[in-house]
């Protein structure tokens, strides 16, 4: 027997957590922590992931590894802020985040064999269906359309003309060349009359019943359907198609249908059961998504990145993007404090150009808007012009600058330019004010609420960059594998 000796009952046991503890040990030299938010360690991995998406070929404004760590931590503090909002905790969060990750999981669950099979079941019940019922047929048709209110006379005419055609085919006329000649159903006739393969339930009872009544090669007299007057003639008779010919069209149909989703329901619900225990398939969902979670490191950031991304659009939301457009005196105040920053080249007007079918609405235009506030004008017009099935004006509300508009172009700009003419709306006028500079917040509030936001955001950033501890092992910053 080989002796260990020095190591003891002790030294035993220090060597056992030593070997246990290997692994794990080895993994975390691999995948070194890269930093640390909020006591939150992020992997190297993580990092080199969201970087090289982010620097893909095409990107236009790549970063470097040392610009992006920045832009990188500013986004875990966000979810760190996020996840002490309890944000993850919001049923609305969980239902959404757990079907963006059941997108990538659900599809493991179904093999091409478990289409194929599907593919099969469909086929094998089209046939039973279609062959019980008696089969299949390929019928030509020349056919003289009739309209159901069409009058006495005209039904005659057409019955006249059907037993002609009728009558020259009992005379040895050939059908093909009838059909191409006279028939008024023009995508068949270049077929000589003929239709596709069809079973039962398909095309006009009428039409049916003559078509399955006829044997191979033998021809009708003159029915009549909805459409019109038929001369069928049955060119061919026989059981559903075979499955090696209708397969393509059947694969098709599972995939239009999503009937792969209804094959994954039905996996799902089936292992559920198997494993008993009030087991659920949404918790086989999750159990699945851990599972290639730990074997695929895309995948599982690609998660992760979702997941993440859901409490960010929601916490910045209430952070900054609805709180920004929500807060009508702090944007006052913004623009108060820079509007400078919001002068204009040249002048603008702030109105309408506005067209009526009568003249004497031209004037009552300006009448109605006279001392409104400029966001009501639009409803007030509506209601007073617009209110019934006549439309007495047609309005463009907004801030223009010269080439905006081609009446305001003449009427307010006195530039030379031609007024297109509009025979419906003849009359042309113009109501508002020509500004030199935007007067509140309101009449450039786009650009006002994006500055605002972009305010909150560098203010709720620093915020967080106060709170939460942050710390990055630059030694493992510089081994980020840049693809």
């Amino acid at each position: 027997m080989r002796q260990y000796h020095g190591l003891g009952t002790l030294g035993t046991k220090a060597l056992m957590m030593f070997l246990a503890i290997l692994p794990a040990t080895v993994q975390a030299q691999e995948d070194p922590t890269i930093m640390t938010v909020n006591g939150t360690p992020v992997s190297r991995s993580e990092f080199e992931y969201s970087f090289n998406k982010n620097n893909a070929e095409g990107v236009v404004d790549k970063k470097s590894v040392e610009e992006y760590v920045e832009l990188f931590i500013n986004y875990k503090l966000k979810v760190e802020a996020a996840k002490e909002a309890r944000i993850d905790t919001m049923v609305s969060f969980q239902q959404e985040f757990a079907s963006y990750r059941d997108q990538q999981i659900r599809p493991s669950f179904i093999t091409d064999e478990d289409v194929e099979a599907e593919a099969r079941k469909i086929y094998e019940e089209t046939r039973l269906r279609i062959d019980t019922a008696g089969g299949m047929i390929k019928p030509a048709h020349i056919l003289l359309l009739l309209n159901q209110k069409a009058t006495p006379e005209q039904q005659q005419a057409a019955k006249v003309r059907i037993d002609s055609i009728y009558q020259a085919l009992q005379n040895g006329a050939d059908f093909a060349d009838m059909a191409r000649r006279f028939s008024d159903d023009k995508g068949t006739a270049v077929h000589d009359g003929e239709l596709p393969w069809i079973s039962k339930g398909q095309t006009l009872p009428d039409f049916e019943k003559a078509a399955y009544a006829l044997e191979v090669g033998q021809m009708s007299k003159p029915i009549l359907s909805p459409a019109g007057y038929h001369i069928i003639k049955l060119i061919d008779k026989g059981n559903f198609f075979p499955y090696d010919s209708v397969h393509a069209d059947i694969l098709r149909f599972i995939e239009q249908r999503n009937i792969r989703e209804s094959i994954i329901d039905n996996k799902l619900a089936e292992m559920a059961k198997a494993v008993g225990d009030d087991v659920t398939p949404a918790q086989l969902l999750e159990q699945r998504a851990e599972e290639m979670s730990e074997k695929d490191s895309d995948l599982k950031y690609l998660i992760q990145e979702y997941h993440d991304g859901l409490m960010l659009y929601e916490i910045s939301n209430q952070k900054v993007w609805k709180k920004a457009a929500d807060d009508e005196a702090g944007l006052a105040k913004y623009f108060k404090k820079n509007k400078k920053k919001y002068a204009w080249d040249t002048p603008r007007f702030k109105g309408i150009a506005y067209r009526t079918r009568e003249a004497a609405d031209v004037k009552e235009v300006q009448k109605v808007l006279k001392g409104l506030p400029f966001d009501q004008w639009a409803d007030k017009l509506r209601s007073t012009f617009n209110n019934d099935s006549i439309l007495r004006i047609r309005v463009e509300k907004g801030i223009f600058k010269q080439g905006d508009n081609p009446i305001v172009d003449r009427d307010v700009f006195k530039l030379s330019k031609e007024v297109p003419a509009n025979s419906e709306y003849p009359n042309q006028a113009v109501f508002g004010k020509k500004l030199k500079a935007p007067k509140d917040y309101q009449d450039v509030r786009g650009l006002v609420l994006a500055d605002y936001q972009e305010q909150l955001e560098k203010e709720w950033v620093a915020a967080l960059r106060s709170r939460y501890v942050v710390t990055v092992n630059q030694e493992v910053l510089k081994t980020v594998n840049k693809h």
